[in-house]
């Protein structure tokens, strides 16, 4: 409940952190008293070590992970100016940051005998330079950390890359998750319907409190009166259907779905005008599949009627929970099903048409496995391929990114672009290229691109989907079939966030699993 009248109680929490690490330092002295310094007060008499910061000085700060929030500085006697500059990158955060949805690059006062804070954003570095005449004394820099204090699942295995790799796409969403579910943490602080559908499957996978799922969700609903489209995205609008028919798999909500029940009977038939005569999908602009397809058209064309069938699908299921007549868009499904369009050669196309369950294109995925993958789509491409072959991806293409210093996931990634990398936790070596700076397409070229994306979530979910082998059956998951699968590895152990309660899983190699549940979810098991 909020103290003030008329106000909302945010219901985050603050952390301070340390500096862990100096990288860069020029007229400066005393930078190694930064490093583990909380001091976050300040005071007349001050026995702390300080750094002098001298005109025309500056320092590169490294707090050793990457989060959300910004920056309190204890200042001494001398008020004086300073420019901040954050970065997700060492190599962002000595050049010039962008600007796009939070502030990355200011130039500040510090009062005297004061403390500043500053930044509302995700960073892991902080450059400070001097923007004053005189000498500055600075007693202490911590990040502030803003977050919602969440219990994680786990996922623990005999691979400690996958256990890596698990972590940091919850990670990686738990940044996002701020007032609503964000798709980028430092740049795309905004909520897209289609790039929400991996966040909430990572959310529900990862986290006991969900709450931010409906909130999000509506939240797009309500700002898009029909027959508008969501985020001025047609696709993202069938991507919405999708995501109530997820969420209440998951939930059992049925207050909330009925609150959707008049938006989603008004939609319907706008959708059904995107099915063409022979089945072939029609949808009008925008037409967006994923980036790297934006410039496809046979792919975009393929991937849609995968996508379109998956949602006349889930609408199909929405009806016969609440009960509404979905006879015209189970006829539009069927006729949709007797056209299988050419993939182009896209994973994405491949994967959609997969999932949705309109024709089996796992081969695609598995053609130069390694090649063609992205961030948004990776989660349906490991879902549409073998588990065997999905792990490999997965150790190969988001641990190739934890290699080169990343602590969370990106809005894009490709693996040559390592060929002549360098770490984007070390300054930039000349002769390397500059994981950050150089490289990016469409909208997240160079410094612009995020490097804390949540729609790159995707191991997370299919981990606990596909080898602790968590399938919801019921509706707020009061059935689940649960068949663990070791596939090369020796153990795996792990939970599973249910609405009742969570669910234990464990499994070795040679011995029966393992699994304890609340007494109110009936588990089915496969031998």
């Amino acid at each position: 409940m909020a103290y003030y009248k008329n106000a909302i109680r945010d219901r985050r929490v603050r952390e301070y952190l340390p500096v862990t690490r100096i990288l860069w330092q020029q007229n400066c002295y005393g930078a190694e008293n930064l490093i583990g310094n909380l001091n976050i007060q300040a005071q007349v008499v001050c026995d702390e070590p300080s750094l002098l910061l001298q005109h025309g000085g500056g320092i590169l700060l490294d707090f050793g992970i990457e989060l959300p929030g910004g920056v309190r500085i204890v200042n001494g006697f001398t008020e004086g100016k300073i420019r901040l500059r954050f970065g997700e990158s060492a190599s962002e955060a000595m050049h010039h940051p962008n600007q796009h949805h939070a502030v990355h690059d200011s130039i500040i006062d510090l009062p005297a005998m004061g403390m500043a804070e500053f930044g509302n954003t995700a960073f892991r570095f902080l450059r400070i330079d001097s923007a004053s005449d005189t000498d500055l004394e600075i007693r202490g820099v911590v990040a502030v950390a803003l977050f919602h204090d969440l219990k994680y699942a786990e996922f623990r295995s005999s691979d400690e890359c996958l256990n890596r790799i698990w972590e940091t796409g919850a990670y990686t969403l738990h940044l996002n998750m701020q007032d609503y579910i964000y798709d980028g943490a430092k740049r795309d602080r905004l909520v897209w319907m289609g790039d929400l559908n991996p966040e909430i499957r990572g959310i529900m996978a990862a986290f006991t409190d969900t709450s931010l799922i409906p909130k999000s969700l509506d939240y797009v609903r309500k700002q898009t009166p029909l027959p508008g489209v969501m985020n001025k995205i047609t696709t993202y609008s069938l991507w919405w259907i999708i995501n109530i028919y997820n969420y209440f798999q998951h939930s059992g909500d049925h207050e909330w779905l009925e609150a959707q029940q008049s938006y989603l009977e008004q939609l319907l038939p706008q959708v059904l005008t995107y099915v063409g005569e022979n089945g072939v999908e029609q949808v009008p602009a925008r037409r967006f599949l994923d980036w790297p397809n934006d410039d496809n058209p046979v792919a975009v064309h393929a991937g849609l009627q995968g996508l379109l069938y998956w949602a006349l699908g889930c609408a199909v299921e929405l009806g016969k929970i609440l009960e509404f007549d979905t006879v015209a868009v189970q006829a539009a499904k069927t006729l949709m099903s007797k056209y299988i369009p050419n993939c182009g050669g896209s994973k994405a196309a491949a994967a959609m048409m997969t999932v949705s369950g309109l024709a089996d294109k796992s081969d695609i995925l598995q053609h130069n496995q390694f090649s063609g993958v992205s961030t948004f789509y990776g989660y349906y491409m490991l879902l549409a391929q073998p588990v065997t072959s999905a792990l490999e991806l997965i150790r190969r293409y988001w641990g190739g990114m934890l290699d080169f210093g990343a602590t969370t996931f990106w809005e894009d990634f490709d693996l040559n672009w390592l060929h002549n990398a360098s770490s984007i936790a070390e300054l930039p070596i000349p002769g390397k290229d500059d994981l950050h700076a150089d490289f990016g397409n469409y909208c997240y070229k160079g410094l612009r691109h995020s490097l804390c994306h949540g729609w790159a979530c995707g191991p997370t979910p299919y981990l606990s989907e596909k080898v602790l082998g968590v399938k919801i059956l019921e509706p707020g998951c009061k059935t689940l079939e649960i068949v663990p699968n070791l596939v090369d590895l020796e153990f795996i152990r792990g939970t599973f966030p249910t609405p009742s309660g969570m669910v234990d899983i464990q499994l070795e190699r040679g011995k029966p699993a393992k699994i304890q549940a609340p007494l109110s979810i009936n588990i089915k098991t496969v031998e």
